[in-house]
């Protein structure tokens, strides 16, 4: 494999934020011609993958595309440890059960973006447990501790930004458990990259010294940077929740609405990081863009892409649809009960409560439906007019319901992005 195009596809994409040195012509010369094998660690802490997860699966996928071999390791033992990387307190541990339960369900996620077909290229899943759940204290203290001074681990920012909040041995040997894996998989499958976020670095170059100590090989190393929005915000949130790739987690319409309501100044980076689409592409989308951003062009190119990757391109279109509806010409007032109860199972949504209707206070249900964490920011909401009920915007704080829409909804939303529907009472 020519590892030059591969870096230089990631590079212009925004996808690198540092590398080994003579990382392409050494990676060239090493792999001989086959496909060069490369690996991203995920430890299954939730039951689903999330968008934050994206930028490591694109890693792969693009190895995957230049001709190379990615391995996906589920991290059935390192899970049950917890990385610090990143953190500012210590995770809290998984059962034994949870753990397997997570990778089951994460397992399916992947074949959305990779290819593991019987062929040189084609991708592996394998689970670090298989592994690290056969070491003894002992063989780890032995054939893995030995190789690493505690000063050349203070040095590495994961354990170095925990020192004053504290960190247990637990997570402090997280590294030598990362360690272990890539030296497992440089022995099993000829494995010469690891890649992952930027905040892995000190993991992986570890890594890379173990396998320079234990089997005298060469390995090779390379991280994204960590995404932030344009304001600054962590990149994966929308309100403060995390956007799933899990639809029963973030509905399709739910997480289509999240790429349509990125900033302007990020939409054109996160077409590159997060779609195959072509710089010609990019550039035609944001010309487009300039010439009529109403119309939010690249955004919704973006919204689609991703949104048929992850769900398909019937929940995507159907997506689509509802964003129309949403979003168009029709007014709720318009819409009929198939109509809602449809939308219901798009948009954040949940049953009225008992004894609430026309007379209920708009202040309580905007409370209820989440989209306000008390009475008071309701209150203030409505005076600054961000509250739209049933198609009308409501500034009154002293009103109430009303009538609902046909079939007894109540269509709840705050300012144009977060929507809430109040189905009938069963």
């Amino acid at each position: 494999m020519e590892t030059k195009g591969f870096l230089a596809e990631l590079s212009w994409r925004g996808l690198v934020h540092e590398h080994t040195p003579d990382f392409a012509d050494e990676l060239t010369a090493a792999t001989g011609g086959r496909p060069l094998v490369g690996y991203v660690g995920f430890d299954p802490t939730a039951p689903s993958l999330q968008v934050g997860n994206l930028v490591p699966i694109m890693l792969l996928a693009h190895l995957q595309r230049a001709g190379g071999q990615p391995i996906v390791v589920m991290g059935g033992g390192t899970g049950l440890i917890g990385d610090p990387s990143g953190k500012s307190t210590e995770r809290p541990l998984l059962d034994h059960a949870t753990i397997r339960e997570n990778v089951a369900r994460q397992r399916q996620q992947f074949g959305r973006f990779l290819d593991f077909g019987e062929t040189d290229a084609g991708a592996l899943m394998v689970d670090n447990a298989d592994w690290l759940s056969e070491l003894t204290l002992i063989e780890f203290l032995r054939d893995i501790g030995k190789h690493f001074t505690i000063s050349y681990m203070l040095q590495k920012e994961s354990v170095r930004a925990r020192l004053e909040e504290g960190i247990s041995f637990t997570e402090f040997a997280y590294m030598l458990t990362q360690a272990y894996d890539f030296l497992q998989l440089h022995q099993r499958h000829r494995c010469l990259l690891q890649m992952g976020g930027s905040d892995q670095w000190g993991n992986i170059t570890a890594g890379i010294e173990l396998i320079r100590r234990v089997a005298g090989g060469k390995a090779h190393a390379l991280v994204a940077p960590l995404i932030t929005t344009s304001t600054g915000a962590k990149f994966g949130k929308s309100e403060g929740h995390a956007i799933w790739l899990d639809a029963e987690r973030t509905s399709p319409y739910e997480f289509f609405q999240f790429w349509i309501n990125q900033h302007d100044r990020d939409v054109e980076a996160y077409l590159k990081m997060f779609t195959f689409k072509t710089a010609e592409d990019i550039a035609e989308l944001m010309r487009q863009h300039a010439a009529d951003p109403g119309a939010r062009i690249p955004h919704r190119a973006l919204a689609r892409d991703v949104t048929t990757r992850v769900h398909g391109a019937a929940a995507a279109e159907r997506a689509v649809e509802e964003a129309t509806r949403r979003f168009g010409t029709i007014d709720p007032k318009t819409a009929d009960a198939a109509s809602l109860a449809r939308l219901a199972t798009q948009l954040p949504s949940g049953a009225l409560p008992a004894g609430a209707g026309p007379a209920t206070p708009v202040v309580d249900l905007v409370v209820q439906a989440g989209i306000a964490k008390s009475k008071g920011e309701a209150r203030r909401l409505m005076q600054q007019g961000g509250i739209t009920l049933n198609g009308e915007r409501v500034t009154d704080t002293a009103s109430t319901a009303g009538a609902p829409l046909p079939g007894g909804y109540y269509w709840l939303t705050r300012g144009k992005k977060t929507d809430y529907l109040f189905t009938p009472s069963a």
